[in-house]
């Protein structure tokens, strides 16, 4: 029994330890550098986002999320679905905002992590003028299209 319990333990460490190994290769392999003409796509698609937000554009934001999708914001109301974001949308006061300091991450063949900053503006009348937000966001590949899957926001000050 104790000989089974170290094969499988030595098979295991083999497995994680392999890039490769019992796996095919991909164009997106995880800890590989990221192309550019990917870190374009998703810096694209997080801007489609923050104009989505910003017009109140319930179709152009709700194509970029997965169906699973779950976000949490900074208002400390929890986990959201991407029903309650999408019918949050029409609450959005975002008046202008700037994105900057992206970071992009390959964590395996059909997912990635991208991290920025965004500083936003909030019309000229709201109590509170500006925040700025260090947002992480998953991405999945998913039937050829990158959606995404998880939103995290932190307040920066």
């Amino acid at each position: 029994m104790l000989c089974c319990r170290r094969i499988s333990v030595l098979a295991f460490a083999i497995f994680l330890v392999m890039p490769g190994f019992g796996r095919a290769q991909s164009k997106h392999d995880p800890g590989a550098e990221m192309s550019p003409e990917l870190k374009a796509t998703f810096e694209a698609k997080v801007k489609t986002e923050w104009e989505a937000l910003k017009n109140k554009d319930k179709k152009k934001y709700g194509d970029l999320l997965a169906d699973d999708f779950q976000g949490v914001e900074v208002d400390g109301k929890g986990e959201r679905t991407r029903t309650q974001v999408m019918n949050e949308l029409a609450e959005e006061n975002v008046f202008s905002y700037s994105l900057w300091g992206f970071k992009e991450f390959l964590l395996g063949s059909d997912a990635a992590l991208i991290v920025y900053e965004v500083t936003i503006q909030f019309p000229p009348k709201s109590v509170v003028r500006y925040s700025r937000l260090y947002i992480s966001e998953v991405w999945v590949e998913r039937g050829g299209e990158w959606k995404e899957l998880h939103y995290q926001e932190t307040h920066v000050k």
